[in-house]
């Protein structure tokens, strides 16, 4: 087997496939297994198996199935040497993986329900992200400000004051209540 470096490959290029196999793998698993546990917390089972049970066995199966799904949409990426923005990858990842799981939990009828379901939910869901990827930056900028703390939107009830508007609003305040203070003294 040839070294990566006989290849023509350059050590950066393959740290940034890493990088981004990383990106497409373990992110959306990580996030699945949170979406799961949260599904778990509002699910009508918890009363029965107990809430951090039900919470975790969500969690992991939400893990394990995109987990599943997404590596095998890289294995169809890297077989079919096309990007990763192809959703025809999609589409064969979800038969895939889902004949897979569906034959291990239901049986041959489980395999093909389960293929359809994965090939249209996964596909569907790569391309929300396809479309909603150039428009994460700007609501990434909208959210933080250039020292990366959060920023409030204009509208929020909650503003940061400067001084000027600080010193301002305690001049307000202090004359409310001194017309407060008066007011007291009056009706005793």
């Amino acid at each position: 087997m040839a070294s990566p470096n006989q290849q023509g490959d350059s050590p950066s290029s393959l740290s940034s496939t890493s990088v981004d196999w990383r990106r497409r793998i373990l992110i959306p698993t990580i996030l699945a297994g949170a979406a799961g546990g949260g599904v778990g917390l509002v699910s009508k089972h918890r009363k029965v198996y107990g809430l951090a049970n039900i919470s975790a066995t969500y969690a992991t199966n939400f893990a394990i199935v995109t987990g599943c799904y997404c590596g095998a949409r890289e294995f169809v990426t890297a077989t079919r040497k096309n990007g990763p923005d192809d959703l025809l990858n999609s589409a064969i990842a979800g038969f895939g993986t889902g004949a897979i799981l569906g034959r291990l939990q239901g049986g041959q009828f489980g395999a093909y329900r389960y293929s359809l379901i994965f090939a249209v939910v996964g596909t569907a869901v790569d391309f929300a992200a396809l479309k909603l990827r150039p428009k994460l930056p700007d609501f990434s900028e909208s959210m933080f400000d250039k020292s990366s703390s959060l920023k409030l939107p204009e509208w929020s009830p909650i503003q940061v004051l400067d001084e000027e508007a600080l010193a301002a609003k305690r001049a307000r305040e202090e004359k409310l209540y001194g017309q407060r203070k008066a007011l007291n003294k009056e009706e005793s």
